[in-house]
């Protein structure tokens, strides 16, 4: 019987040491190393789509490092509007002027928020259990709330809401998008983006020449004249006037016109993506072992520098990936 339960324990053993090992992308060729780069102030704490926060408190923007600091024990949430958008320990909104002139500004909302918005006096907010509000800045109250079915788990990327002139867009955390008139507040309708049970919320939208793109983890929205979608497993996208370009969990590059008609792929071998940032005639891809991709737009050729990181948490800046404590430049 002590050999039976020895033979067990080796071979549990083999199975596990099988089970964690880890494929990683290597590539065949390297150009060489990427040399563009700096050093922020601190390394990076916190990174939301709109800004990232660093261990010293300073606000980093798409722009760069701003000296503009926030108390450590507040959670950031976006920058928008002219306004560092905050939470508190007293769970309240704290609303810091982007430019560092002119006082806070507290809003009590007494519950965990997901995302929030500003454009002029309103302050459009998501909160943890998928319930959208409108506050007016100036009154400091609530002035619209619609309920909504709350998630049981969610995707780290949450967007936060979207304005489009006179109207709030809120981005669910059940894969709905749903559109608010400030003036009448009045939900004017609702858009399904995603429809899976887990990890549906939505992580991105962005509009262009009046075409929405929205998406979440699990698939992509295009919203024009007439909806589109397609299934992607989503983890990086950049859409600009000329085309989406999207990485996937599956190590895969893909290029898409702005209604989603698919353009071309280049896949990378068990490669995790942590970044994208399209620039001039280039897509450029950062991927998590420390390696840089440059594409043409269409896809069909590349190169792959080294880059010298160890971190998956990244910001993307107007031309720069943020991550630790350096940035690498790519305009």
């Amino acid at each position: 019987m002590k050999h039976i339960f020895l033979g067990l324990s080796i071979c549990s053993a083999l199975l596990l040491v099988g089970c964690s090992h880890k494929e990683v992308y290597k590539p065949e060729n390297v150009k060489g190393e990427w040399k563009n780069a700096g050093r922020l102030s601190a390394s990076i704490k916190h990174v939301s789509q709109t800004a990232a926060v660093l261990e010293n408190g300073n606000i980093l923007t798409k722009e760069g490092e701003k000296s503009l600091k926030i108390s450590k024990e507040n959670r950031f949430l976006n920058l928008s509007g002219g306004w560092i958008i905050t939470q508190n320990n007293d769970n309240n909104l704290e609303l810091l002027p982007e430019e560092g002139i002119g006082q806070h500004v507290i809003l009590d909302v007494n519950r965990t928020v997901a995302a929030a918005s500003i454009q002029d006096d309103t302050v459009a907010i998501l909160f943890s259990n998928n319930e959208m509000a409108l506050y007016s800045l100036s009154a400091k109250k609530i002035v619209f709330k619609e309920s909504a079915s709350a998630p049981i788990a969610v995707d780290a990327r949450i967007a936060n809401p979207y304005f489009l002139k006179d109207l709030a867009l809120f981005l669910g955390l059940d894969g709905k998008i749903v559109i608010v008139n400030i003036a009448n507040k009045q939900v004017l309708r609702s858009i399904i983006v995603g429809s899976e049970e887990y990890f549906n919320n939505i992580t991105y939208l962005n509009v262009i020449d009046n075409n929405m793109i929205a998406s979440t983890g699990n698939g992509i929205l295009a919203l024009s004249d007439k909806e589109q979608r397609e299934k992607y497993e989503i983890r990086n996208i950049a859409y600009t006037k000329d085309g989406i370009w999207l990485t996937t969990k599956q190590g895969e590059v893909i290029a898409l016109s702005p209604t989603l008609q698919y353009k071309g792929k280049q896949k990378f071998p068990f490669a995790h993506f942590v970044g994208i940032s399209v620039q001039n005639d280039r897509v450029y891809v950062l991927e998590q072992e420390g390696y840089m991709i440059a594409l043409t737009k269409n896809l069909i050729s590349y190169d792959v520098y080294d880059v010298d990181m160890d971190h998956d948490q990244v910001f993307v800046g107007d031309d720069r990936f943020y991550f630790d404590d350096r940035y690498i430049s790519i305009k």
